[in-house]
């Protein structure tokens, strides 16, 4: 909405919302980002043959319990960020607490193994690609994303883009998932991390430029 749009509205008394519009339109974009997300993700990549198996370890719990966490909290931050004068609260607390444990968690797994093993744990296979790979996943959620807080009023642009780039790349990261092999800690803890970060990282340069109102 710009700023003349809004100046007339107040002006001619016409201020009601629709119930539930808000809601509806976090719903309608982030919603259908998902689902092109886990098309993209099923139609490019593929899940696991061996789903089934994985499932009874532990790390791939943790793997989606990292995502869907990381995914919640940034949500919680796109919503408050996309309302003016609305405090963050907790949201940096919660956003930054399952990074922290993963990267905890990979640490701890480098400690205890063996030297010639901490190469194989930090690298795994799909280094080069995955960070990217998530990136390119987050793109659905991304725009939908966008185009949720473009309709709103944020007011800090640069750090709304940049918490719907994080929710997008979090959500990427959970369909990610169930393609991905890998399992040691430490992969995730750098690889996933980085990929998450690129969609964070654009959303903070295209806020200014795409969100202002």
């Amino acid at each position: 909405m710009k700023t003349d749009d809004l100046v007339m509205m107040l002006a001619r008394g016409n201020i009601a919302v629709a119930p539930r519009a808000i809601e509806r339109r976090f719903v309608a974009g982030i919603g259908l980002g998902a689902i092109a997300t886990i098309l993209l993700m099923i139609a490019s990549l593929g899940v696991r043959e061996d789903l089934v198996a994985a499932a009874g370890l532990p790390m791939f719990w943790v793997k989606l319990l990292f995502a869907a966490s990381l995914a919640l909290a940034s949500l919680v931050a796109v919503s408050r960020l996309a309302r003016p004068g609305v405090s963050l609260g907790l949201a940096p607390v919660a956003v930054a607490s399952p990074v922290l444990a993963l990267w905890l968690l990979g640490l701890a797994s480098l400690v205890a193994a063996m030297p010639n093993q901490r190469s194989a744990l930090l690298f795994g296979e799909t280094w080069v690609v995955c960070p990217l790979l998530i990136a390119m996943l987050a793109m659905p959620v991304f725009i939908g994303t966008l185009w949720i807080m473009a309709g709103l009023a944020p007011t800090r642009l640069r750090l709304a883009g940049a918490a719907g780039g994080l929710l997008s790349g979090a959500i990427a990261t959970l369909f990610y998932s169930l393609h991905c092999p890998e399992m040691g800690a430490p992969f995730l803890a750098v690889w996933y991390v980085l990929g998450i970060a690129i969609p964070t990282a654009l959303g903070g340069l295209l806020g200014p430029r795409v969100l202002r109102w």
